[in-house]
């Protein structure tokens, strides 16, 4: 399909097809090229403003599909005075001319990018507008606080009643943000997911517990110590949250040169993981080399102890805590134990729940909504001092008002809207 939208694309249908198109009405029309030729033959759309996805006039060619007859078909739009759209530009248009607000614009990209089902309807919950209206519930009610903050400055006598009104007001909308912000960070684990990383010395079942978790055969697993050389990913879904596994290469002091490259980089996965599973022998314990692998790891990852090979030891699937730290005993080659490993993966991440109502946040999403958490804060803190306390309000309220666009620098438009595909 070619896609068009702005003015004078009237003229421009009356010359590529021969006749005026009729609005909102599909009509089979035969493509002409500046010969008068017939290119190609498909469906004609014409939506004129404002009733469009842009809020312009909108024209859609819809051809045969094969990659030559609408390349001709776009080479004769351009030809006819339209230019090539830049990434994002109709859904940047939408958001201008009012069709949309820019979490909803977001939202476009969102549901093409989403690598889930749950992701997928987070991402259309948001692009209808459910998302937006949360935050415009709490925009409409900061500015009514705001009101009768501001009107009692400049009638004092009234200080004492809106005092112990702003209060309980004020818990509520922290009460209501903390919510929408809990949502949020669950609809921001659907979007972006988790990087788990396994980390400990070679032969302790990295590969196979990659490949369980997995479900088929993505790294080569042998006897022999040092097979994994460079980090293997694999994406898998537990509850629709993509998690993002990485098997890395045995940690241990090896003279091999590319050896030694790929725990190099084992490491540097390491540092950027969300999660790093330390996998340990059941059957021999926490050995030196393993505490000398738990003592370099990164103190601001959180880690969880695995005791691979279960089922060789003799033992159950389990968990327990110990050291302040949770451990897990499983087997990656029988499946023993997988599901405790599944359930505390979500548990780290914070998951709860099903999702349904999860919201598919970005970060600049989520830390608005800190920033206008931590400013409600210190409006509470502030009731006593009415002018403080105002001020806090306002900030708050700009800091929601930038998740739709209400105020937002062009910069950071032409930041979010330069990430679209080419014709969104």
């Amino acid at each position: 399909m070619v896609r068009l939208s702005g003015l004078g694309l009237l003229t421009l249908a009356e010359t590529l097809i021969g006749r005026r198109p009729l609005a909102r009405r599909a009509s089979l029309a035969n493509f002409k090229d500046g010969a008068g030729a017939a290119i190609d033959q498909g469906l004609l759309l014409y939506f004129p403003a404002p009733h469009s996805f842009t809020g312009e006039d909108v024209l859609e060619l819809q051809g045969h599909g094969g990659p030559i007859v609408l390349q001709l078909l776009l080479n004769r739009c351009l030809e006819l005075g339209a230019r090539l759209a830049e990434p994002g530009e109709f859904t940047r248009r939408a958001f201008l001319n009012d069709k949309l607000d820019l979490a909803q614009a977001e939202a476009v990209a969102d549901l093409i990018e989403a690598a889930t089902a749950q992701a997928a309807r987070s991402a259309l919950r948001s692009m209808s507008g459910e998302f937006s209206r949360a935050v415009d519930g709490l925009v409409e009610r900061l500015i009514e606080l705001r009101m009768l903050v501001e009107a009692t400055l400049d009638f004092p006598e009234e200080e004492v009643a809106v005092v112990s009104d702003a209060a309980p007001r004020l818990r509520q909308l922290r009460t209501d943000l903390e919510t929408l912000r809990a949502r949020a960070r669950q609809g921001s684990l659907l979007r972006n997911g988790l990087h788990v990383v396994l980390a400990g010395p070679p032969n302790v079942g990295k590969s196979s517990l990659l490949n369980r978790l997995a479900g088929e055969d993505r790294a080569i697993v042998t006897a022999i110590a040092g097979t994994t050389r460079d980090a293997v990913r694999e994406t898998i879904q537990i509850e629709g949250i993509p998690l993002h596994i990485i098997d890395t290469a045995g940690l241990r002091e090896t003279e091999d040169a590319l050896e030694k490259l790929g725990i190099e980089r084992s490491w540097r996965e390491i540092e950027r993981a969300d999660i790093v599973l330390q996998l340990v022998d059941a059957g021999v314990g926490m050995s030196a080399a393993d505490e000398a692998v738990a003592a370099q790891l990164p103190a601001g990852v959180e880690r969880i102890l695995v005791y691979n090979k279960c089922d060789l030891a003799g033992l159950k699937g389990a968990r327990n805590i110990a050291d302040g730290r949770v451990h897990l005993s499983l087997s990656a080659k029988s499946g023993e134990g997988i599901e405790l490993l599944h359930d505390e993966l979500l548990r780290v991440a914070g998951w709860a729940g099903h999702g349904e109502d999860a919201i598919l946040a970005r970060s600049r999403h989520l830390e608005a909504l800190a920033e206008a958490e931590g400013h409600l804060a210190r409006a509470s803190e502030e009731v006593l001092r009415l002018e403080l306390c105002a001020e806090e309000l306002r900030l708050a309220q700009e800091a929601l008002a930038a998740i739709t666009g209400k105020f937002t620098a062009d910069e950071l438009l032409g930041e979010i809207f330069s990430r679209f595909c080419i014709g969104k």
